[in-house]
């Protein structure tokens, strides 16, 4: 594989009546081509403002960039001027959003909706880009294209509105395609067909996914590595087999505790995670998921915890990690899960501490 994308200490902040939101602080990630990463947390953790800025779509004002890189084929996109951007959106990288009648303009036909970035920026012509609208609709799975191409959102059921707007997105066969919980407004069987049709389509033209989403459930089929967002900063990444069966921070055992399994029974229960989100109007000193977290230590209240290499591709900002730490058992949940591990999986050992 090599590396499309590259976010290095990306900053996103708005400006408010209150003072400085600092929405995002400091998130390092990487996408390779053909993958799909997986960003997960709860509301108000940073997910959809750090692919917004990738798109460079935070309003400005109140929203900006304050610091960071974002280097897709080897330009930063936080440098790049909004012509750069019309050319790079909707062909490059497109984006699901995640209501798709929101995202679908009630006055026009899903058809010419298909046909515009077609146009815009395949420079084809209305029959060319037609027929080719014809051809994804039939890729994503909508029935009677032909008939339905002249039809208008409202007339679509809300699953066949999803797959109109990933036939939108997959237009101009992106290197990048972003996904922002594209299955939230849609019920579980519908979401699986979504799903599905996601890991399908990847297969066909082999583009790369960040999928963004607070189910944990939908990670394990779709992704092939996960980075958990808390706050604002990314607390923990890795494989999807080292989230799931090897999670290291309080907040990953959380997320993880909270998620049903067949295991799930009177002595493994689920848990919640107490307290709410922190303010980032004003960020905690020190570690971000300290005042919800029963395994802090002093020092999470006085000093951000580095980043701890636990493998190659597995890194965790937790100073439960570090040599002087006290030794913690994760919750039952997460040993449920460990003691499923697969047979292919070795277990990590800490490489090094990384400062961030």
């Amino acid at each position: 594989m090599s590396r499309i994308l590259d976010v290095k200490n990306l900053h996103v902040s708005f400006d408010t009546y209150g003072g400085e939101v600092k929405a995002v602080r400091g998130v390092d990630f990487h996408l390779e081509k053909g993958e799909t990463l997986a960003i997960v947390g709860e509301s108000g953790s940073g997910k959809s403002v750090t692919t917004k800025a990738l798109m460079r779509l935070i309003p400005n004002p109140p929203g900006y960039i304050k610091h960071g890189e974002m280097i897709f084929e080897g330009k930063d996109l936080a440098k790049a001027s909004e012509k750069e951007m019309q050319k790079i959106r909707g062909k490059d990288i497109s984006m699901i959003f995640q209501d798709p009648m929101t995202s679908l303009n009630p006055t026009m036909t899903v058809g010419n909706q298909i046909i515009e970035p077609l146009v815009k920026h395949q420079n084809m012509s209305k029959a060319d880009a037609k027929k080719r609208a014809i051809e994804l609709m039939k890729l994503v799975g909508l029935p009677n294209p032909e008939a339905r191409f002249k039809q208008y959102p409202h007339q679509f059921s809300g699953g066949q509105r999803q797959r109109v707007v990933i036939a939108i997105a997959l237009a101009c066969n992106p290197k990048i395609l972003i996904a922002d919980e594209p299955t939230t407004a849609l019920d579980v069987t519908i979401q699986a067909q979504i799903l599905e049709l996601m890991k399908d389509l990847q297969n066909k033209i082999e583009t790369s996914i960040i999928f963004i989403t607070h189910d944990l459930g939908v990670v394990a089929n779709v992704a092939d590595r996960v980075a958990v967002m808390y706050g604002g900063q990314i607390v923990e990444s890795g494989t999807v087999d080292e989230i799931f069966y090897d999670p290291r921070h309080p907040y990953t055992w959380g997320l993880l505790g909270s998620m049903p399994t067949l295991e799930t029974n009177d002595e493994v229960q689920l848990t919640a995670i107490p307290g709410t989100p922190p303010d980032l109007l004003n960020p905690p000193k020190g570690d971000a998921f300290a005042l919800r977290s029963e395994y802090a230590l002093q020092i999470d209240f006085e000093q951000e915890p580095p980043t701890y290499q636990i493998s190659d591709t597995h890194f965790v900002r937790s100073w439960l990690l570090h040599p002087n730490a006290p030794k913690v058992e994760p919750p039952e949940a997460v040993k449920v899960r460990q003691r499923k591990m697969p047979s292919n999986f070795k277990e990590p050992v800490l490489v090094e501490e990384v400062q961030v």
